[in-house]
């Protein structure tokens, strides 16, 4: 077995047991007499005051736990998504991984050349232009002098700051920075790359166009890790998810599957900061998450849980909805999402109040293109727009497909009305 043969055949990152402990010091003198109250506890004879003096040390000198145990594969071409709340080890662990950071414990294994977009723009010097620092950062990405001056221009079209290039870096707007960054990093060709919220530089056009380029990137083989709070991102590009919840990985999965429990988890939070009483019964549910007695209990579409069906066609819902007394307002949400997730349409369902289960059927044509979208539906109660509570949120378990190809009659998702008229 040759030795191309031999790294093809290796994991681009192998992390094993890996935890990062940060010491955190009363005051800035601590720094100083704790050690030396340490070695001094250390060194006495008598045990009694060592022992006394040891725990007045340990008690000016807290550790933090960023990381604990976290121990995963990735293979190559693979796109693995970090989801977690803020606090959680997430821009530690790619830290890590990026090599930026040193373990407290465990190793980590990298095959390959690394593209990290974590802060971007931080390595820039701010006296030299734009330019320089693309060949500094770029060397120091690992291209050589060759290679920078074949990809400089692809690299100043896609930052796109124009006339910029060759001003310093300080009369920069952080904006401008953020989008030299990430254009020097993505035109690395990098093995392995890790991202770390830079989908959101730039304006909306930008942020499009940095989506288009992580997915050429991923189409080449590139192996991913991501980490962000743009779900959609993750359920786009990632192959599977990972949990993360004071540095201990929770749950490992499909990214369906792992978003839920986060959705979940979250939610239930923000029911607790409220003291609302009902975060006890939110309970997970049959394609999500929510309280037994205000939820959707059983759907169907054309009958089943999944059709095909082709452009135009009917497709009629069939949704039985529990609901209880107790609210004020009940109200189902109903949603159309593509296959990234992103929501094209929906509406607002004002349910009878009562006790039990209501009916409700809903019955439009498929005027889509072709591709696979699904309905979210969440049950909420809400006397006005604006105080809105949610009680369930489901997902996934209902789906259709359009099985043929309109673009023909139309461009994008589904169509619009609009008047046309051609003269000359």
């Amino acid at each position: 077995m040759n030795q191309a043969t031999q790294v093809a055949e290796r994991p681009a990152l192998v992390v094993r047991n890996v935890g990062k402990v940060y010491r955190l010091w009363a005051t800035p003198a601590s720094r100083l007499w704790v050690p030396l109250m340490f070695r001094l506890a250390a060194v006495l004879p008598v045990k009694r005051l060592a022992d006394g003096l040891r725990r007045r040390a340990e008690a000016r000198a807290h550790q933090h736990r960023a990381l604990d145990g976290v121990d995963f594969n990735l293979g190559r071409g693979e796109a693995l998504g970090i989801i977690g709340h803020n606090g959680s080890g997430k821009s530690t662990l790619l830290q890590i991984v990026a090599g930026v950071l040193e373990p407290s414990t465990g190793a980590v294994q990298v095959n390959g050349r690394v593209a990290a977009l974590l802060e971007l723009g931080s390595g820039f010097n701010p006296e030299l232009s734009g330019r320089e620092n693309v060949r500094v950062n770029a060397a120091i990405l690992g291209l050589t002098p060759g290679q920078v001056a074949e990809r400089m221009d692809e690299i100043i079209a896609f930052a796109d700051i124009g006339d910029y290039i060759d001003e310093p870096v300080k009369t920069y707007s952080s904006g401008m920075a953020l989008r030299l960054a990430f254009a020097v990093q993505v035109h690395t060709d990098p093995d392995i790359l890790i991202v770390d919220e830079a989908l959101a530089v730039g304006d909306a056009a930008f942020q499009a166009k940095a989506m288009a380029r992580i997915d050429e990137i991923l189409q080449r083989g590139t192996t991913l890790l991501f980490v962000g709070h743009d779900l959609n991102a993750v359920k786009a590009f990632c192959h599977r998810a990972m949990l993360l919840e004071k540095g201990r990985i929770v749950l490992e999965g499909l990214p369906d599957e792992v978003i839920t429990e986060y959705l979940h988890r979250t939610h239930k939070r923000a029911l607790e900061s409220q003291r609302d009483a009902r975060a006890q019964t939110l309970e997970r549910l049959d394609g999500g998450y929510g309280m037994q007695d205000a939820c959707v209990a059983d759907a169907t579409v054309n009958g089943v849980r999944h059709v095909s069906v082709q452009h135009g066609g009917a497709v009629d819902f069939a949704l039985r909805v529990r609901r209880h007394a107790g609210l004020a307002a009940p109200c189902l949400i109903f949603d159309v999402l593509d296959g990234r997730g992103l929501q094209l349409t929906g509406r607002r369902i004002d349910l009878p109040a009562g006790d039990g289960e209501a009916m409700v059927r809903i019955a439009l044509h498929a005027h889509f293109q072709q591709g696979i979208y699904r309905i979210r539906t969440r049950v909420v109660d809400a006397p006005s727009l604006d105080r809105t509570t949610v009680l369930a949120r489901q997902e996934g378990w209902l789906s259709f497909e359009v099985v043929d190809d309109s673009r023909h009659l139309f461009t994008g998702l589904f169509p619009v009305p609009m008047a046309i008229e051609v003269a000359g």
